[in-house]
């Protein structure tokens, strides 16, 4: 009696046993696999390092180191240094090789035409004519403000103001915003006057403005301010809508150029600035107008 009830409870207990061992295995198995949805098998994004340099347009300096400063904070180890100096010190500082971006109001010319240089056009720089506040002229017409700007005019009194002198207050032969307002506004045999006051930034040419008598000078619209005067040209006043509808004349593509194809840093920071995002808010909100809004 005692041995068959020993058998019975070995019987049972080894099933007990087995059945556990079972149960445990499987358990062990289930734990060992991926949880559903999981991505261990998924690649990691490299992140980016590195340092970009652009120089150029003044004009355009605004957007490119906002855009900078934005890149910067997603994506913290690359550097972006930005500086001016002119469209045509952009343009020469990539051709050379110098800088990884240059920035420019203006296409690059023939001068470059064999540099491999590549153009990314980024946005639409609005330009606007802009006097001293003291200035009792509101409105000019394009020949009037041509006749101005090359020294023909030099009384405010002659186009319709008080009698006051003209003083133009202009940009360096370098400047892409110098370039582009000379094609557009004044004839093709004329030239800015030679007494006008030379400035090497927007910056620089808006303070001057803002500071003397009687002066009128031309920049992009992102610059001007309540301390100056934007004057009407051909009796239409300027606004991002007059640019979209083609009633307001005065504006240029801004241009990112590169050597060649650009580096990985340097192609992840032109697409940033063309990323939607960036264009539809933050290129208005910084006076710009979104490339894509432009009919070129």
């Amino acid at each position: 009696m005692f041995a068959t009830v020993s058998k019975k409870t070995l019987s049972l207990g080894l099933i007990a046993t087995m059945t556990a061992g079972l149960l445990v295995g499987c358990g062990t198995k289930e734990e060992s696999q991926p949880k559903s949805g999981g991505d261990s098998n998924a690649p990691k994004q490299e992140e980016l390092t590195g340092k970009i340099t652009a120089s150029g347009s003044s004009a355009l300096l605004p957007l490119v180191k906002h855009a900078a400063a934005k890149f910067q904070d997603k994506h913290q180890g690359v550097t972006v240094d930005v500086a001016a100096g002119g469209s045509g010190t952009g343009l020469k500082q990539v051709a050379e090789g110098a800088v990884n971006i240059g920035n420019s109001d203006v296409e690059a010319g023939d001068e470059y035409k064999d540099k491999g240089l590549v153009d990314h056009q980024v946005a639409v720089a609005p330009f606007v004519l802009v006097t001293n506040k003291d200035v009792s002229v509101e409105d000019i017409s394009s020949e009037q403000a041509a006749k101005i700007l090359t020294g023909e005019v030099t009384n405010w009194k002659d186009v319709g103001g008080k009698d006051q002198k003209i003083t133009i207050i202009g940009r360096a032969e370098s400047s892409g915003s110098r370039k582009y307002i000379k094609s557009a506004l004044l004839p093709k045999d004329k030239d800015f006057a030679k007494d006008a006051v030379v400035q090497d930034s927007t910056g620089a040419l808006k303070t001057s403005v803002e500071q003397t008598s009687g002066s009128i000078g031309y920049m992009d619209a992102p610059y001007a301010d309540d301390k100056i005067k934007i004057l009407k040209l051909d009796g239409v006043a300027y606004s991002p809508e007059n640019i979209s509808n083609g009633s307001w004349k005065l504006f240029s593509i801004e241009h990112m150029y590169t050597k060649g194809t650009p580096d990985k840093v340097s192609q992840a920071f032109l697409d940033y600035i063309m990323s939607a995002d960036f264009q539809n808010n933050e290129v208005e909100a910084l006076k710009f107008i979104p490339i894509n809004k432009i009919k070129k």
